[in-house]
């Protein structure tokens, strides 16, 4: 199993939504979480609007919490430690359990926008950018392979997406 942890800065949006995807496509090969460098405490509702809309029920089970959780002696080991936006990025990160590698994967924020109707745009478009994005993730082969070549093989997999 590849533990993947997506960040943003108030893990309210685009890291929910990451780690629901991943979860739903990724079951059993994939286990994904989502925090965030200064979380709202709050998942924006437009997301969980969205994504019950398209299917993915278990979205309620997701908050909004703190990257610290994950540098616990308790916290789960993760493999890929993902950022979703640019101020995210641009954070320092603490130091992680382990020796994931770490990715940039820079989406718009969609609760940006000033009105409804724009909100509701932004947040399908941020998805399917996602999705495209989680997609290139499960063309992974990780059967038979593990640790440092695991890595490597996923770097390079998402290195050649991102491009």
């Amino acid at each position: 199993m590849i533990n993947v942890l997506f960040l943003c800065t108030g893990n309210s949006a685009r890291s929910i939504m990451a780690e629901t995807i991943l979860n739903r496509l990724g079951e059993g090969r994939f286990q994904a979480f989502s925090a965030g460098s200064n979380p709202t405490g709050v998942v924006n509702p437009y997301a969980v609007a969205m994504l019950k809309v398209l299917g993915y029920d278990d979205v309620a089970h997701t908050r909004s919490k703190s990257w610290d959780e994950f540098t616990t002696p308790s916290a789960p080991e993760v493999d890929l430690v993902i950022t979703l936006c640019d101020q995210a990025a641009g954070e320092t990160c603490p130091v992680w359990p382990g020796t994931p590698q770490q990715f940039h994967w820079g989406f718009p924020d969609p609760a940006a926008e000033a009105d409804d109707g724009a909100i509701k745009v932004a947040f399908m478009d941020v998805y399917e950018q996602i999705m495209a994005f989680v997609t290139a993730l499960m063309d992974v082969p990780i059967d038979g392979v593990s640790g440092p070549d695991l890595r490597l093989s996923i770097g390079a997999k998402l290195e050649s997406s991102v491009t």
